[in-house]
């Protein structure tokens, strides 16, 4: 049962709502208590002053002379301060009772039976308020919680002088009324918790169904997502809340593996076709060539010299897509140096002029300023030598190829520009997509041609060095693409 979070959360719920009204009941009511019996030690102080002057008076009535009774006026002072509630009595210098209410009920009315309260006179007349009384009489003003059977008494004891005499004043309240009040608030708090807990843990389960609605809207939903409907979303009721935020993030993850999934789709369809053509012109030289046995051997070399280019394309087909797939997988490890860029770029601008003279194209080369970077020289070559290939290929024969490489404030930047026919503006978004090649638009001249996969490589070397490959412009005029690196400070040799 506890395996749903609706339950839990209601349970978790429930139980600090429970302490919050348990902090909250246990402290009222102890407040209660303690402000109930400061109020009645405050009116037993006040009923014994009350009483000591009535006593006084009384006793100033008696008259002057020695011998004067002390019981009379105490009984005149206990019928005037007559309450159900409060008792008192008089204790003389040798402990012993001079007047008690009991006796002042009885003197004033001649029945026992009109005891104005049993409950206070049974304590009155117990053991506990019997030592209550000797420790009293022997002692200064003390107050105390005594039992008389089932009742409850707050006492208050005072010394006093009279007629020359020392005299303990004991003033009792019966606690029976405090004590119904507290059962009464007790009860109360015990169904009002009870009660609290029943609306809480009620309402707190459906508040959390409702607000857990969401939740398994998207559960629903995301169990239907498969790789054939990866376009299909999650509901997104209110997109400011958690739950929302959590539906948009979820979407966007959605989003990521739609995109990833058509990629590899897209990569997989076009690998093959790259892979079809090639393995397809072997198979049909070599078939060719297995079925006319009476072919020359200036045939046999053409049909072998076909095997080779496209064998050798098609190795260049592998090892690109090796290439990507490590670097997608994260295999490809970099073996970084320190590398003067502008000795790269002239390297291979010099390894591609017999491609370049082959098609009469005039290959520039500006790579004057020191750029020194660090990185992996080899892959630093490839890209250079990817992006020289790739301007080669797609500018007609006449035309030119440029390629420069500059110092800049933030490193270093290699820049390759052509003068082909350019690429559309609806298709340059595209242009670093693997297997793309705007071949209506960007003629190949004759040349073999490649995957497509060159400046998805080129992409990649640079991103892997911290930089970035980007399409500067692109026209009828040709394009300009642009490497940009980090720079990087020469390290001094250490002192022998």
């Amino acid at each position: 049962m506890l395996d749903s979070v609706r339950v839990r959360l209601t349970a978790w719920y429930s139980t600090v709502l429970a302490v919050v009204l348990a902090i909250v009941c246990v402290t009222t009511y102890f407040i209660v208590r303690q402000t109930s019996m400061q109020r009645t030690d405050a009116d037993l102080a006040a009923l014994a002053d009350s009483f000591l002057v009535t006593f006084q008076a009384e006793l100033a009535d008696e008259g002057s002379g020695p011998g004067r009774a002390l019981l009379s006026p105490a009984h005149q002072a206990m019928i005037e301060h007559r309450s159900e509630n409060d008792g008192f009595v008089v204790v003389g210098p040798d402990g012993g009772r001079i007047a008690a209410s009991d006796d002042a009920a009885l003197a004033s009315s001649g029945e026992a039976g009109e005891t104005t309260n049993r409950q206070l006179a049974r304590a009155l007349e117990g053991d506990e308020f019997r030592r209550f009384e000797a420790i009293a009489a022997s002692g200064t003003t003390r107050l105390d919680t005594i039992r008389g059977g089932r009742a409850r008494v707050r006492v208050y004891a005072r010394r006093f002088s009279a007629d020359g005499k020392r005299l303990v004043l004991i003033v009792a309240q019966s606690l029976h009324g405090q004590y119904e009040t507290l059962e009464t608030l007790r009860t109360t708090f015990v169904w009002m918790i009870l009660l609290g807990l029943l609306l809480a843990g009620t309402g707190g389960y459906f508040l959390a169904k409702k607000s857990l609605q969401p939740v398994m809207a998207m559960g629903a939903q995301a169990r239907q997502i498969g790789a054939t409907n990866l376009h299909a979303r999650l509901p997104v009721v209110n997109s400011n809340d958690e739950l929302g935020q959590l539906a948009t993030i979820f979407n966007d993850l959605l989003n990521r593996l739609d995109e990833s999934f058509e990629r590899q789709r897209r990569f997989i369809a076009d690998a093959s076709h790259e892979l079809r053509t090639p393995l397809a012109i072997l198979r049909g030289e070599a078939e060719v060539a297995m079925s006319q046995k009476g072919r020359g051997a200036e045939e046999y070399l053409e049909s072998l010299r076909i095997l080779h280019e496209e064998t050798t394309r098609l190795i260049k087909i592998v090892e690109d897509l090796f290439t990507l797939t490590r670097a997608d997988a994260g295999q490809y490890r970099l073996t970084p140096a320190e590398v003067y860029l502008e000795e790269v770029v002239a390297d291979c601008a010099h390894s591609v002029r017999t491609l370049a003279s082959e098609k009469n194209i005039e290959l520039k080369v500006e790579a004057s300023a020191e750029c020194l970077v660090r990185g992996d020289q080899d892959l630093l070559r490839r890209m250079v030598l990817n992006l020289l290939d790739n301007a080669i290929k797609y500018t007609p024969g006449g035309g030119r190829v440029e390629i420069a490489c500059r110092a800049s404030d933030t490193g270093c930047e290699v820049h390759v520009m052509d003068t082909g026919s350019g690429i559309p503006a609806e298709l340059q978004s595209r242009v670093f997509e693997r297997f793309f090649r705007a071949d209506e638009a960007r003629s190949r001249q004759g040349l073999a041609g490649g995957a497509g996969l060159g400046l998805s490589i080129a992409q990649w070397i640079a991103e892997a060095h911290e930089g970035r490959l980007e399409l500067v412009q692109s026209s009828s005029a040709g394009s300009h693409f642009a490497v940009y690196l980090p720079g990087h400070k020469a390290v001094p040799p250490a002192a022998s």
